[in-house]
Parts: C-alpha cells; sequence; structure tokens
C-alpha cells in the first residue's frame, strides 16, 4: 500500500515550513489532555521536521465547532501537552481562517525548528465543505504538506484533501505505518486470516461484515450482533439485544460467506443474566437453550475454546469490537480470553495481529495488551472504513 503513495524521505524538508496535519482531538479534561496517545504517535513526524531545521506547523480540528469560532473547541488548550509530549517548547498561532495574514507572519516570524499549532480548522465552516479556497489560504502559510492525521482521513476535508494537492505532500511516520500495518491486515496478508468482529448491532457493520466475508479465510462473530445471527439460525436469544428485523440480512451474509469458502464463527455457548449490571447472577447456557427471560452478555468457555483454535490456525488476525460487555464482570472474561490469546500468539511470532476501534482499544487495555499486538489503531472511523473497503479521501490524496 505505501509503495503507491508519498513518503516523508521523498520530501525536501530542509528549512521548509510544514504543514503537518495532525490529529489533536484528543480527550480533555479539566483544561488538561487526558489521553496524548495521538499526540505521541506525531513525535517521530515532528522530530524529522525539526531535524531538517524545518518549522512543524500543525493543522487539526477539535471537537464540533460546527464552522464557527468558539474558544471552547480552541486548539490552545492543548498546546501544553504537545510541548510535554515532544518536549518542545510550543507555539500557538490564532486565525479565524477567513484572513491568514496575522497567522502567516507569525509562522515566518517563528525561528527555525519551531513547533507551532494553529487554531481549530472547523472554526471555518470550509473545512469540512472541503472548501478549495479556504484550502489554498491553508496553502499559502507553508511549503509542504504532510499528513500524519490517518484518523480523519476518511473524511474529504479541506485541511485533510483539497490541502494536499496545492502543495508538495506526503504521509507522515505515523499515517506510514499505519498504512504498512493495515496492508499487512488485509491488503497483502499472510494467510489464513480471521477477522473478529463484535460489538452491540449488525446494522451499522453490515458493509464491513459484507467485505470481510470476501477477504477473509474465517470471521468470528461476538457482541450483541452475534445474537441477531444466532436468532437468524432459529436459536432463542432471550431478552437480548438482537435486531430481529436484520435477520434476513443476516442470513444473506452467511449465504455470501460459504459462497466464499469463509467460515462463519459464532458462539456455541452463552453467559446469560437477567440484570445488565455487574456482577449480576449467571448461568451459562448452550445457544439451543438459552433462557426467554435472560439476557446473553458475553461468549462461554467452549466458545472462547472455539475461537481460540481459529487463531491458533491463522497468521493473521484483525480485530474490531468486543465479544461480551467487556464493561462490566463477569461479562468481559470471554473478550479478554482472547485478548490474551492474540497477545500470547502474536509474542510467540505465529500471528500478525491488527486491532482498532474505540471499543476495541479499551478491551485490549482493560485485558493488559494494548501493546502486545502487531499493530493498535486508534483511528476509530478511518480505521472502520478500512475494514469495510472503502477508499479513504486523506489517503487517496497521497497517491503518487
Amino acid at each position: 500500500m505505501t509503495a503507491q503513495f508519498k513518503t516523508l524521505d521523498e520530501l525536501d524538508l530542509s528549512k521548509k515550513v510544514v504543514l503537518l496535519r495532525a490529529d489533536l482531538n484528543v480527550p480533555v479534561a479539566d483544561g488538561k489532555v487526558s489521553d496524548a496517545t495521538r499526540i505521541e504517535r506525531l513525535l517521530p513526524t515532528i522530530r524529522e521536521i525539526v531535524k531538517h531545521d524545518g518549522k512543524a506547523v500543525l493543522l487539526s480540528h477539535f471537537g464540533r465547532p460546527k464552522g464557527k469560532v468558539d474558544p471552547e473547541f480552541s486548539l490552545e488548550q492543548v498546546c501544553s501537552a504537545v510541548a510535554d509530549v515532544t518536549g518542545h517548547p510550543v507555539g500557538f498561532v490564532a486565525t479565524d481562517w477567513v484572513d491568514v495574514s496575522a497567522a502567516k507572519a507569525a509562522i515566518d516570524e517563528a525561528p527555525i525548528g519551531s513547533v507551532l499549532v494553529l487554531e481549530n480548522t472547523r472554526f471555518h465552516p470550509g473545512e469540512e465543505a472541503n472548501d478549495v479556497e479556504l484550502a489554498k489560504r491553508m496553502a499559502s502559510l507553508g511549503d509542504v504538506y504532510v499528513n500524519d492525521a490517518f484518523s480523519a482521513a476518511h473524511r474529504a476535508h479541506a485541511s485533510t484533501e483539497a490541502l494536499a494537492h496545492l502543495l508538495p505532500a506526503a504521509a507522515g511516520l505515523a499515517m506510514q505505518g499505519e498504512l504498512e500495518a493495515l496492508e499487512k491486515g488485509l491488503g497483502k496478508p499472510k494467510k489464513p486470516v480471521v477477522a473478529i468482529v463484535g460489538g452491540a448491532k449488525v446494522s451499522s457493520k453490515i458493509d464491513l461484515l459484507e467485505n470481510l466475508v470476501t477477504k477473509v479465510d474465517g470471521l468470528v462473530i461476538g457482541g450483541g450482533m452475534a445474537n441477531t445471527f444466532l436468532f437468524a439460525q432459529g436459536h432463542g436469544v432471550g431478552k437480548s439485544l438482537c435486531e430481529k428485523d436484520l435477520a434476513d440480512t443476516a442470513r444473506r451474509i452467511m449465504d455470501k460467506a460459504d459462497k466464499a469458502n469463509c467460515a462463519i464463527i459464532l458462539p456455541v455457548d452463552a453467559v446469560v443474566s437477567w440484570h445488565f449490571k455487574a456482577n449480576s447472577p449467571t448461568r451459562l447456557y448452550g445457544v439451543d437453550a438459552v433462557d426467554p427471560d435472560g439476557m446473553i452478555l458475553d461468549i462461554g468457555p467452549s466458545s472462547i475454546e472455539r475461537i481460540n483454535g481459529a487463531i491458533d490456525d491463522a497468521h493473521t488476525v484483525i480485530w474490531n469490537g468486543p465479544v461480551g460487555a467487556f464493561e462490566m464482570e463477569p461479562f468481559d472474561a470471554g473478550t479478554v480470553a482472547i485478548a490474551k490469546h492474540v497477545a500470547k500468539r502474536t509474542h510467540d511470532g505465529h500471528l500478525i495481529s491488527v486491532a482498532g476501534g474505540g471499543d476495541t482499544v479499551s478491551a485490549l487495555a482493560h485485558a493488559g495488551v494494548k501493546d502486545a499486538l502487531t499493530y493498535v489503531s486508534t483511528a476509530g472511523g478511518a480505521f472502520l472504513e478500512w475494514m469495510e473497503g472503502k477508499p479513504l479521501p486523506g489517503v487517496q490524496a497521497l497517491k503518487k
């Protein structure tokens, strides 16, 4: 995949003003960044720019200001976190994106090797409209463009798509790493490939499932969405979360998988409770005998064994979504067991493992294995759209 796209080493960074599209849309509580993971992933690219006496000028959105200047969503509040991560003084450049002359002057006056953060790109309605005139004003501030925000690459916005066509452009080191990891996951993976897809609803992942059954050798379906598939097979699921109106869709996906020689792996047993709360009483049932008054909240030990067996046979695993209500004990057991097994197989050199999505990252952290997989994407929507096989505008714009 990366061979098709321009990379940082193909740009002349020497004494250049580098417009670096970052993702500084990080969680902030009481005026402080509570999770700096996305900032940390920018560090190698920022260091490379500074090493070449360039100026790293960061562009990013933050929150949803709806195209208006709103101090609540100012990026000034993340500058101290960027400074902490980079160990480098960080300047803030205010602009309303209508008149950028003051911003241009501030960037010109900054010494070489500076790191600067520009104001929220979404303070102007043209950002989300992918407005070329706004992109031209952005382009006037720099010499080259680097996109290091894969998490924003699924949006065709002025700072992610239009701007990339106006300056010499390339993927940053974090973006390059993400693309290389994803290529190993689905682009040109080492087979057999097993996908694990969980979460609450089939309706939010129809495109994902439709794409995966044509690309992978085995598809594990867990979480609430597995209940819809079990129902489609004629199993009673009690009072579990279940989209019964999508039974035909589930059957269509299973038929498509069968024709593509993709094995669908569903739970064979379930941990059932009668109350959706932590540490509520539970009982183990086979999926053909679930209590009509109960709720399936996790997979059982036979299902774990079956899924881990599929992982043992795989060379590549891609994962999006937990297989149970992992936020509450004891319904985290299935997700934790699978996560630890994936981590061990990865550590032992038997598996390439790629995971992504907010709940998935949280589940892996809960299991204590977030850093034990080959690659964990924090990209959220972009990761999901990549799994769905959709072109990502911010990546397409970097094509050679």
